[in-house]
């Protein structure tokens, strides 16, 4: 039942920002509505209007891959927004409670931890933050400070105030994880922990509210960020995110700059300020290993 609840108003939202010009259709003098009606919609996909009213509807929540498509392409969505489609249209992967916990694999903790000059960490499901180097820690936040289950990148954006300090275009990025975190649940609908964490930042960020009721959906996949650390100051960072091959639902992002440019120095600065701080002899861990998340912090109760 959620999932066509979800399905329906995916749908409904898509048809109202679809306008009669984009869709190629003629608008009439007098129209007074901006999005398409759904008897246009259901012409332009080739299905009865009884059959979409269903869908909009939440009666019907299975339509097939000719369908999909048809309404992708009457909506024109994205890539993501496709793939948002296709999820809410099957099954869900994993029952209520029995979402599997994640672990990092030890190999990717010490890849990380070599990257000395870049800051890398691995997402894994609800953008829980599993792993980070060193850089990353100092140029974003501390995760291995926080509690487990607070070790969230959506949370940190939308709740941690000093996450508006690092990213001045902060209502960009924080509405593009919002969108992330829109695609997850497509996909794991019944996740206890998502719904968990949903439940806090819809009570404790109106903007979330807003972001989440869009129903809009964002995929990172390479871009570029516009950041502000306070020791170093100003930097455009360059980041790209791999998927990792075997480790389902583990993304690795890996943080560059132009070489040359005044982001490269400030970013070498700031490892090189982090390396000062880490070793410094009032924190008595000269010689200690690079802190390290081990676990996802929302694992499911008997997980590995």
């Amino acid at each position: 039942m959620v999932r066509r609840t979800e399905l329906a108003v995916f749908l409904r939202k898509c048809r109202a920002d679809t306008t009669p010009e984009a869709a190629g259709i003629l608008p009439l003098p007098g129209r007074r509505v901006r999005g398409l009606r759904r008897e246009e919609v259901a012409q332009l996909a080739g299905v009865s209007v009884d059959y979409y009213s269903r869908l909009e509807q939440g009666r019907h929540s299975s339509p097939s891959e000719a369908v999909i498509d048809a309404l992708g392409r009457v909506f024109q969505l994205d890539a993501a927004a496709r793939a948002h489609l296709v999820d809410l249209a099957r099954p869900a992967r994993h029952r209520a409670g029995q979402v599997p916990g994640q672990r990092v694999r030890p190999a990717m903790h010490q890849m990380i931890a070599s990257m000395v000059d870049h800051p890398a960490f691995i997402v894994g499901r609800r953008t829980d933050i599993l792993a980070s180097n060193l850089l990353a820690r100092a140029l974003l936040t501390d995760w291995t400070q926080l509690p487990p289950r607070e070790r969230n990148y959506t949370r940190w954006v939308l709740l941690d105030p000093g996450a508006r300090e690092v990213y001045p275009e902060w209502a960009t990025v924080a509405a593009d994880v919002v969108g992330t975190l829109r695609l997850y649940a497509g996909r794991n609908p019944d996740d206890p922990q998502l719904n968990e964490l949903v439940g806090e930042l819809t009570i404790k960020s109106p903007q979330f509210r807003t972001w989440w009721h869009n129903h809009r959906v964002h995929e990172r996949t390479h871009g570029t960020k516009h950041m502000v650390h306070p020791a170093v100051g100003p930097m455009t960072i360059r980041y790209e995110a791999l998927a990792l091959p075997g480790d389902d639902d583990q993304t690795l992002f890996i943080y560059t700059t132009d070489p040359g440019s005044s982001s490269h120095d400030n970013l070498r600065l700031l490892a090189l300020w982090a390396t000062q701080q880490r070793y410094a002899p009032t924190t008595g861990a000269s010689k200690a290993a690079p802190a390290q998340i081990e676990d996802s912090p929302t694992r499911s109760p008997g997980s590995a």
